[in-house]
This record gives structure tokens, C-alpha cells and sequence, in this order.
């Protein structure tokens, strides 16, 4: 065969390759399933290993399909298009890190390659970046007619709560191409977040491909992102009932079922999926964490359910319960709302397993997560001692479970986060998170968003620490509005929220203003707050050296005077080695108790929370006589950090000098109940505890167990003969 035949016939062979890949291709866009699977089928046993790669990925035999891949880059080595692909089966595959190294490959061979790009953007996407739209322009630049490049841009668009973007977007696509499926998804989820029951694009999708169940999967998506649980189980139940064969959407279905304490269905679910071979991340992470659960303590009342690992359960029910309770019955009438169902808390000793909880798997850097009425949480042991206010955290999940309820869960993520950062500094000055250096730079680097557009800095960060900082921002926002015009507007807002209004609504209906000029007056406000620190940073962390030098040298004075100089330029400052200690430290060294523990009194009023810092507080406070302060120093503890015995004796023991017997009851009954070393002792001041409120079977029951630890225990036989009557 001469040459030219040769060109010829393999051209033929190209285009025949090509079309029946297309044919496949088509039969799955249209819903013609058994169509394409069979079509598929033909490829999975072709000669050519890309086109027996892309049939066996669609029969999901991804570990043929890998190597069928393999085989055609080796084959044709300056194949972008082979690459993308490949890379495209990665991503379905959860392997989001291979998938990258693949399309940049692609795009060392063909620069700018624009499916190489869409396949950055999607994995910027999976990850809520914000570079998720910036990768999706530059490949619709290299190829205006990409329309799946458009449709990720209108549901980026909606995952930053920005609908009218979303339908320019969407609108786009589908005027490249009638039949984009996708960007109609978008169009009718915007209808269901609007309460639209029959949204028409649903009928415009069935008349392209009626069992394309991926629509309802993609208003499930956008149902659950903007918190409405129910309506998104739904969404997924419609979905798989359209295409049973959507693993993702299942898994899906089941995760969130467990999210809203599902559990035995979710688990049913979840096994349908990893028997069919769907091994993601989220449905075998959440498959491990089930069978953890009953490890777990599960305590029931008609309005509370409280979920706590067994090891740690005895010590911390009873601070849980309570502050639960007193929340309950705080936001009830704060936000004059009701909760009809059981609101439950369930406490996570490891966070990977709370991460796997809220998120499905791995990676979640949040203390707390709310699902309806369900909160997920890390416990105190999650974290290093100090590190976790556990009882902020729960005021803060515990609002949102409030204004999601009255709102129906039709409110913006900014108001609801700002709203329960407001919350934890409205129950304790102390609560909540301080200013950090990352928010100082981002203020003093003008980094804040416009209120109208901060939902993007919680769904699409543009740099790592912006999620922190919207938090911040949000809840400055709540804290400015409750200042300058009181708490009803906060509550008329909210419930302007929930009759579905968007912010710029909102606030021309409750604060009569636009959001740009609010965004003028909350800046002038915050530079009021946090400007003296934002312009001192430098200075500060130049001289609170000096300060430490000082110190060490024991240089008392000198530690003294510099720390005084620089203190209150940043007193949210904290953490180890704040100046409130070193200064503390200093007063030590010169013999100067008194100074010493109004330095620490400073430290943890501003929200100092390292309790070896407030035990030496109690310590001074005890020294100086201050007994009542002192128990209050070490109360605070209980809030951060309870699985500590000295804790509870100490503080048990002051409260029975302080003649509050019934918290020196709890804290010794905590105290028995973490197995101390020395159970004798312990049961004898519960012992005496129970005797001093009365309570005297309870307080024989404990000094028989004391003399049961310890048979020769003289002040415990003593006692008991007492509390007989004999002595």
C-alpha cells in the first residue's frame, strides 16, 4: 500500500474511531440508556486502547480503564486530548490530585488548551476555590464555544448565592447550545430555591433526555448548600428515582441522611452504594463512622438528644445538659421562635470522625457544624487544651439552629454566621474568637467584602484565610447593626430573610439605607474598634520581642514598663506568650502577687483560655483570699477544657468552702466519674459534698465506695460513723 493509501485509510479509521464514540456519547446525552451502555460495551473491547479506555470508564471498571489510558498516552505521547481525558476519569474517581498533574501535562503539550483548563477549573471547583471562575473564563478565551465551561460558571454563580449571575451565566450556555442540560439544571434549581413547585425547565431537560436524574442531583446540591436538608433529601430521592444508576446522588442521599440523624437508612443506603462499587470517600468514611456509634452514649429527653463518646460521656454530660438547656430557653425568647423538633448535639473526641460527620470525609477545619436541628461538634479532647471553647461553639450552632427555623431556612450564609458570632460574645464577653493577625492583615489590606457580596467569602475564598475573616466580618456586621439601631432590626431582618428578600432588600426595608452606604458606616464603625490595632500591628510585634528579651533577662522593671507600653495596642492578643502573661510573670518575679492577678484578670476577660494560665489566676486569687474569684476563674475551665481532674477537686473543694454545695456535688461527681487515681479520696469529698447539701444516703453511698478503695481510710470511717450516728 503506497503512502497516500496508507494516510487515507488511517483517516478513515480516525473517523470511524471518532464516530462511534460520538454515537456513544449522543446516546448518553439523550437518555437512551441501553443504547449506550451497549455502545460502550463495543468500545470497552476495542483494539484501540483509548477508545477501550473511555467504554470501560463508562462501565465504571476504572482500574482497566487506568491502564487502557496509560496505554494510549504511551501510544500517542503528544495527545493532549488523551490526557484531559484521562484526567476527567480521575476526577470521577475522587483522585482530584492526579487529575491535575494530567491536564497540566496537557497543557505543557498544547498551551492554553481549553479542555485542560475546564478540568482545573472543576477541580477548583470541588475544592470552593475562587479561581474555580477565573479557570472557567480562560478556557471559554481559548475556546468560546466551550458550553460546559459556561455551565460551571452559572453554577459557581449560585454557589455564591448570586441568582441573577447565575441565570446570565446559565442563559449563556444554553444559547450556545439548546441542549445544555446542565446550565437548564441551574435554571431550575433558581426556580426551586424559590419556592417555584413546577419550575418549566425541568420539562425543557425530560424533552432532551428524560432520564437525565442529574437535574434534580444538581437542586439537591444547591438545596443543601444553602441548608435546607429536607428539601435536598428530597431532591435526591427524585433524583435516583429518575436514574437509579446516579451512585453519587445515593451517596449523597445517604450522607445527609445521616446529617439529620437518619442513621439506619442512611447506613442502607450507603451499603447499596459500596456494594455497587461506589468506594468514594464520603460513602466509605461515613460507612466507618456508623459502626463507631455504638461506642457512643445517647441520652434523650422529649426536646434534647445528646450524643457523647462513651469514654468521656460521665464528665461531660453534665456541663452539656446544662448549657444546652440554658440556651434553649436564651434564644426562645431572643428569637421568640420555637423549635418543634428534638434539637440534638453530638460530641466528637476525634475530629476526623466529626469531619467525616459534617462533611463526609476528611479535611473539615470547623469546630461545629448545624444540620436542621442536628449540631455536630468537636468535644473538648478534639483539640489541645485551650485551643476549644466547646461551650461558645454550641451557643454558635445553636443559633443558627434558631434562625434557620424562623427563617426556613431562607437566609444568607453571612446573616447567619454573623448573627451566631454575635451570639457567643452576647452570652460572655469572654466567648468568642478574638482579632487575629490574618484578619488585622485583611483589614488593613482592605480585604473585607461588600456585605451584598460576603456570602462569596464563605463558598469561594480568593485566599486562604478568607473564610476566617468573613466570620469575623459577619459577626462585626450583627454587632454594628445591634449598637447604632438595637436588636429588633437584627430580628427584622432575619425575618425579612425569610419572606425570601435578598440582602440589598433587606436593608433598604429594615435599615432604609443602601448597602453601600451601610458598608460606609460599618468601615467607619470597625476602624472605630479595631483601627488603633490595625495601624499598631507592626509596632507590636516588633516590640512584644523586647518584651519577651526583658523577661528572660529578668529584667523585671523593664519587662514591665515595655509590656505596659504595648498592651493595649493589640489586647485581643491571646495566645502563648500573650504580654497580659508576661507581664504577670514579671510582677512574679519582683514578688508582686497583687499586680500579677490583674494582669491575668485582664488576659481572661479579653477571652484568655490556656488553663494552666487560669489556674495560676485561681492559685494567686486563693493566696489573696479571693475564694469566690478564684472558683470563678476555675469555672471558666469547665468551658473549655473539663476532662481534667485537678480541676474538678479543686474547684469542688472551694465551692464547699464558698458554701455552694450543690456545684461542689456536680464537680466531685464529675471528678468519681473520670476514674481517678486516687478513688478513695475522691469519694469522700463527694462524700462530704453530699453531707453539706443534705443529701445524706448520697453521702454514705459515696463513703462506703471510699472505704471500699481504701478500707483503712481514717477521716472516711470517721465520717460514715457520723453520718450513723455513732459519733
Amino acid at each position: 500500500m503506497n503512502a497516500r493509501l496508507f494516510l487515507a485509510a488511517a483517516f478513515v479509521s480516525v473517523l470511524a474511531s471518532a464516530q462511534t464514540l460520538t454515537t456513544c456519547q449522543a446516546a448518553r446525552h439523550y437518555g437512551r440508556k441501553a443504547e449506550a451502555k451497549a455502545c460502550y460495551a463495543r468500545l470497552a473491547a476495542s483494539s484501540d486502547p483509548y477508545l477501550r479506555a473511555e467504554g470501560l470508564w463508562a462501565e465504571r471498571a476504572f482500574k482497566a480503564a487506568n491502564d487502557a489510558f496509560r496505554a494510549a498516552v504511551q501510544a500517542q505521547p503528544q495527545n493532549a486530548d488523551y490526557r484531559v481525558r484521562w484526567g476527567r476519569m480521575y476526577l470521577d474517581h475522587y483522585q482530584a490530585q492526579d487529575a491535575g498533574a494530567l491536564f497540566q501535562e496537557a497543557l505543557g503539550i498544547k498551551k492554553d488548551f481549553a479542555p485542560a483548563l475546564l478540568g482545573l477549573a472543576l477541580i477548583a471547583a470541588g475544592n470552593w476555590e475562587q479561581k474555580a471562575a477565573e479557570l472557567a473564563h480562560q478556557a471559554l478565551k481559548s475556546d468560546p464555544n466551550l458550553v460546559e465551561a459556561q455551565e460551571l460558571l452559572a453554577r459557581v454563580a449560585l454557589e455564591d448565592n448570586n441568582e441573577e449571575l447565575a441565570a446570565r451565566e446559565a442563559d449563556k450556555a444554553i444559547a450556545m447550545s439548546p441542549e445544555a442540560i446542565d446550565a437548564m439544571s441551574i435554571k431550575a434549581s433558581i426556580d426551586l430555591l424559590n419556592d417555584v413547585e413546577k419550575s418549566p425547565w425541568f420539562d425543557r431537560i425530560a424533552k432532551v433526555n428524560p432520564a437525565y436524574g442529574d437535574a434534580w442531583a444538581t437542586a439537591g446540591h444547591f438545596f443543601v448548600i444553602n441548608r435546607r436538608y429536607d428539601e435536598g433529601i428530597a431532591a435526591y430521592r427524585k433524583a435516583i428515582a429518575i436514574d437509579p444508576d446516579l451512585w453519587d446522588a445515593r451517596g449523597e442521599l445517604g450522607v445527609n441522611l445521616m446529617r439529620m440523624g437518619e442513621d439506619v437508612e442512611s447506613r442502607k443506603i450507603l451499603v447499596e452504594c459500596y456494594n455497587a462499587g461506589d468506594t468514594s470517600p464520603a460513602v466509605r468514611n461515613t460507612l466507618n463512622l456508623l459502626d463507631q456509634y455504638p461506642k457512643y452514649d445517647t441520652f434523650k429527653t422529649p426536646t434534647t438528644i445528646v450524643r457523647i463518646h462513651k469514654k468521656e460521656s460521665a464528665v461531660l454530660r453534665p456541663y452539656v445538659e446544662a448549657e444546652l438547656l440554658r440556651a434553649i430557653a436564651t434564644y426562645e425568647k431572643k428569637y421568640r421562635t420555637h423549635v418543634s423538633r428534638p434539637i440534638q448535639i453530638e460530641l466528637y473526641p476525634n475530629h476526623e470522625d466529626f469531619a467525616v460527620r459534617t462533611m463526609g470525609m476528611p479535611g473539615l477545619g470547623a469546630l461545629g457544624v448545624t444540620f436542621g436541628t442536628v449540631v455536630a461538634m468537636d468535644s473538648p479532647s478534639a483539640r489541645p487544651p485551650g485551643t476549644n471553647h466547646w461551650a461558645s461553639t454550641m451557643w454558635h450552632e445553636l443559633s443558627h439552629v434558631y434562625v434557620l427555623t424562623a427563617t426556613k431556612h431562607r437566609v444568607p450564609r453571612w446573616f447567619t454566621e454573623g448573627m451566631a458570632v454575635h451570639e457567643e460574645t452576647a452570652t460572655s464577653p469572654d466567648w468568642g474568637d478574638r482579632l487575629t493577625p490574618d484578619i488585622i492583615k485583611a483589614i488593613a489590606d482592605k480585604k473585607l467584602l461588600p456585605v451584598a457580596t460576603l456570602d462569596r467569602g464563605f463558598i469561594h475564598p480568593s485566599f486562604p484565610s478568607q473564610v476566617i475573616i468573613s466570620y469575623f466580618q459577619g459577626g462585626k456586621i450583627c454587632d454594628f447593626i445591634n449598637d447604632k439601631w438595637g436588636y429588633d432590626k437584627l430580628l427584622a431582618m432575619m425575618h425579612a430573610f425569610g419572606a425570601k428578600k435578598a440582602t440589598p432588600e433587606v436593608f433598604e426595608q429594615v435599615l432604609g439605607m443602601k448597602t453601600e452606604e451601610f458598608d460606609k458606616q460599618f468601615f467607619a464603625w470597625l476602624d472605630t474598634k479595631v483601627g488603633t490595632t490595625v495601624k499598631s500591628y507592626d509596632e507590636w510585634h516588633k516590640r512584644v520581642r523586647d518584651v519577651a528579651k526583658a523577661l528572660e533577662a529578668k529584667d523585671w522593671d523593664g519587662a514591665l514598663k515595655q509590656g505596659a507600653a504595648i498592651r493595649d495596642l493589640y489586647p485581643d492578643y491571646v495566645e502563648s506568650h500573650s504580654v497580659y502573661e508576661m507581664m504577670a510573670d514579671a510582677s512574679l518575679g519582683k514578688g508582686d502577687k497583687r499586680s500579677a492577678i490583674v494582669q491575668l484578670q485582664a488576659y481572661a476577660k479579653q477571652g484568655g483560655r490556656t488553663p494552666a494560665t487560669l489556674k495560676k489566676l485561681a492559685g494567686l486569687q486563693e493566696e489573696a483570699g479571693d475564694k469566690n474569684g478564684a472558683a470563678a476563674t476555675l469555672a471558666r475551665i469547665n468551658y473549655i477544657y473539663p476532662q481534667d481532674e485537678e480541676l474538678h477537686r479543686r474547684l469542688g473543694a472551694l465551692y464547699l468552702e464558698n458554701g455552694n454545695p450543690a456545684a461542689a456535688v456536680r464537680e466531685y461527681q464529675v471528678l468519681v466519674a473520670g476514674k481517678p487515681l486516687d478513688q478513695a479520696d475522691s469519694n469522700y469529698r463527694l462524700a462530704l459534698a453530699f453531707k453539706a447539701a443534705g443529701r445524706k444516703d448520697d453521702a454514705r453511698d459515696a463513703v462506703i465506695n471510699a472505704l471500699e478503695a481504701a478500707p483503712g481510710y481514717k477521716a472516711a470511717q470517721r465520717l460514715l460513723l457520723e453520718l450513723d450516728g455513732k459519733d
